[in-house]
């Protein structure tokens, strides 16, 4: 079978409202470049009409559309692996169905490739999300730039364009959690960044919550360093160190001074912040656990359950 130029993959999950105008600004801006292509939608268990309108897509335009099904909905980036497994093109491309990224866009992703990088991300000029997520997600940016070596600048935009080589080292971990954009930016031999046009959701609400962005940055951070632990550890010494100074102080008080109660409220204070500091380092120690918890359970990160290519049908069970 013909490997195509670039193989476009799109997660889709309760999207119906906005599969139509996904279409009509997709396909004319990858039928105008001089390059094969795939596009490869992925079903994430929608509850919608998603699936239908994607198999009725997938029959339209039978010559480049794919459509992966899978049994459940297993998140945004398990199915971005799914469809990672079943892409042929030399170059990837991930596009989220909300449109907020235009795909008139992608020929400029492409464009870097050609110049010889392996992983272009992309940075949202003139973001069209409420302050109630900007600010949060670029506090969250800093705090993962100085626990990892990953350098992100704009982690939550979907639309990036990844080489075979990185593909192929990204299907080939068996992390159960994991972060596409972060763990292929560390195969990438030349990465890049440059700035995409963003607009409104087109139809539909966001599926990221602001709890989601926070597990998403907690997962980065514990995937990808042990810096958190590192500075507990660092932490729990300076405690320590001081707790003992206290002590000695408060000893040596009562030897010179005798016995006196004004200062039990402040001793509880001292105490509660001790044990805030020790339930906080036993949450951030249960996380790590957690994930080796999650891995040695070697349960599959998806399921597909039928794989839509007229011509090429195959069905996974």
């Amino acid at each position: 079978m013909r490997i195509p130029d670039v193989s476009i993959v799109i997660p889709v999950y309760n999207e119906e409202a906005g599969l139509a105008s996904l279409f009509d600004a997709l396909y004319p801006v990858l039928d105008g470049m001089a390059r094969s292509y795939e596009i490869l939608f992925v079903d994430d268990g929608s509850r919608d009409r998603s699936a239908s309108l994607l198999r009725e897509q997938c029959q339209k335009r039978a010559d480049v559309t794919r459509v992966v099904l899978l049994a459940g909905n297993f998140g945004q980036h398990n199915a971005i692996l799914a469809a990672f497994a079943q892409s042929r093109g030399k170059v990837v491309i991930t596009l989220d169905a909300d449109l907020q990224n235009p795909p008139h866009e992608i020929p400029r992703l492409l464009a870097e490739v050609d110049k010889g990088h392996d992983y272009v991300g992309t940075i949202r000029s003139g973001r069209q999300d409420s302050v109630w997520r900007v600010l949060p997600s670029r506090m969250l940016n800093r705090i993962r730039e100085r626990t990892t070596r990953i350098h992100i600048t704009d982690q939550g935009c979907m639309l990036r364009a990844y080489g075979r080589n990185v593909v192929d080292a990204v299907n080939a971990c068996p992390e159960m959690n994991t972060f596409i954009p972060a763990l292929a930016y560390l195969f990438a031999r030349s990465p890049t960044e440059i700035s995409v046009s963003h607009a409104e959701r087109e139809a539909g609400e966001s599926k990221y919550s602001f709890y989601s962005l926070l597990r998403l940055n907690f997962d980065l951070m514990t995937g990808f360093s042990i810096v958190p632990l590192q500075v507990f550890s660092l932490l729990g010494a300076l405690v320590s160190a001081l707790s003992l100074a206290l002590f000695v102080l408060l000893v040596v008080r009562r030897l010179m001074l005798g016995s006196e109660v004004e200062g039990v409220f402040t001793l509880f204070a001292i105490a509660f912040f001790l044990i805030g500091i020790l339930l906080a380092g036993v949450g951030l120690l249960g996380e790590y656990v957690g994930r080796i918890y999650m891995q040695v359970r070697a349960r599959p990160r998806y399921r597909i359950e039928a794989v839509l290519a007229p011509g090429d049908e195959r069905n996974t069970p």
